[in-house]
């Protein structure tokens, strides 16, 4: 079948530049740069080969992009492939090159968005142009969505959609997107890890009150010493291990493939087989709570009312409840634990016709490979799914070379992909969508 989806191999890269040059830097808060040119973009290459899609803004220029491509059997319940339009923040001073031209070198295209993820965006948009232009059709329905607002939590993306347009997904079962089927080497055998689990969300604001005055007076209600000592202690907080479900899977897999035992007293020798890939996985063993931002006053010789902080937690399944007591008895007296984004665990089976189409999609473009699931530390839109009752997967697949730090491009300066490595993912995900 790979020669069915030899123009999608050939365009994809072109594909994921042009997408790579709409700035749609998103720094949270109703404030990016508007997604709309990239589904315009999209919804035009669609156009093209005979799909029409519809572009929805939950705000002035957050927009989302929805198509339907009908299936074999319209009995089946419909897949939803979904991607996210929107990129974080880069600071061009940073950077070797710059992070919206889409530059190709040494093999790999490079700007923000190459690995989060426009590469993933291009390669569905190249997958669903040859099925419409050669007219194959896949077994089920395929519901297309390029979201806004992913980096931000999806308040103007898949949350809001979820919440104001439930209906275009009303019949999907299951979703695919990103951070998942990517390889890792481990000891010369080349494994794809498939993500099948991913942490929850709480993103909270500490605020702490006090008595505002002069700087140079003795002031024992100062807030900004109050909220200080609740930050160190939340971010200094070691939280107990316990391993998700497909976390459980992959160290076993590791286990088998290296001759490490499998044991609590291991993990760490089992994490460090898994080379860079370790920063995404080591955090999935227990509860997390990282300090990222700090704000009071006004004044070198003022003392403020208020003093404010942000914490980034992600949650193990069922965990929620336990962090936010956990979090609140950490602040102390004195601190507003207020959530502003929070959003549960979600896991999904390793198993069924989903995976097993996504393992023969992967083994025929790489045979000798091994598959292994994963939980992801950060999230996805597949949250936001996950509240109609769709299971959520991630599926983007890449084989890529030992040489690039892929956990570091998330988020990262010089964020890059290797071309072939598109191609690759390109002819993958063309064998999952006919079969999935």
């Amino acid at each position: 079948m790979t020669s069915l989806f030899a123009a999608a191999e050939a365009e994809v890269p072109t594909l994921c530049r042009d997408l790579i040059r709409i700035d749609t830097q998103n720094w949270g808060d109703n404030t990016a740069n508007p997604e709309r040119p990239a589904a315009e973009l999209i919804a035009a290459w669609l156009a093209e080969v005979g799909l029409e899609s519809t572009i929805l803004e939950s705000a002035p220029g957050r927009a989302n992009l929805v198509a339907r491509i009908p299936g074999r059997d319209p009995s089946l319940p419909a897949l939803v492939v979904h991607g996210h339009t929107d990129v974080v923040p880069a600071d061009a001073s940073e950077w070797t090159v710059d992070p919206f031209a889409g530059e190709f070198r040494d093999g790999l295209l490079w700007g923000r968005g190459a690995v989060d993820m426009k590469n993933m965006n291009a390669m569905i948009v190249a997958v669903v142009r040859t099925l419409l232009r050669d007219g194959l059709v896949p077994r089920r329905d395929l519901i297309i969505a390029f979201f806004a607002d992913e980096e931000a939590g999806g308040v103007y993306g898949a949350r809001w959609m979820v919440q104001h347009h439930p209906h275009l997904f009303a019949d999907a079962s299951e979703a695919v997107s990103e951070v998942g089927g990517y390889s890792v080497d481990i000891r010369g055998q080349r494994v794809y890890l498939v993500q099948t689990a991913e942490k929850g969300m709480a993103w909270l604001r500490l605020i702490a009150r006090g008595t505002a005055g002069h700087g140079s007076q003795l002031n024992p209600d100062n807030p900004v010493t109050r909220l200080a000592a609740a930050v160190a202690r939340i971010g200094a907080h070691e939280w107990p291990q316990e391993l998700p479900e497909a976390t459980r899977d992959l160290l076993r897999g590791v286990s088998d493939l290296t001759g490490v035992p499998f044991s609590a007293e291991t993990y760490p020798q089992l994490l460090a087989e898994l080379g860079s890939v370790a920063k995404f996985v080591g955090a999935t063993l227990s509860n997390t709570s990282n300090p990222t931002l700090l704000s009071a006053g006004y004044k070198h010789n003022v003392i403020p009312s208020t003093a404010e902080a942000v914490v980034d937690c992600r949650t193990l399944p069922g965990e929620h409840e336990n962090l936010m007591a956990t979090i609140r008895e950490l602040a102390g007296d004195g601190i507003e634990v207020r959530p502003e984004i929070a959003s549960d665990a979600v896991e999904s089976p390793f198993s069924g016709r989903l995976v097993d189409t996504m393992s023969a999609s992967l083994l025929a473009e790489d045979p000798g490979a091994r598959i292994l699931p994963y939980t992801l530390s950060g999230g996805t839109d597949n949250k936001s799914l996950a509240a109609l009752g769709i299971a959520g997967y991630g599926f983007a697949p890449l084989r890529l070379t030992g040489d690039l730090d892929f956990p570091a491009m998330f988020h990262g300066v010089d964020e890059r992909v290797p071309v072939s490595a598109l191609k690759f993912g390109t002819r993958v995900l063309g064998r999952f969508l006919i079969e999935a």
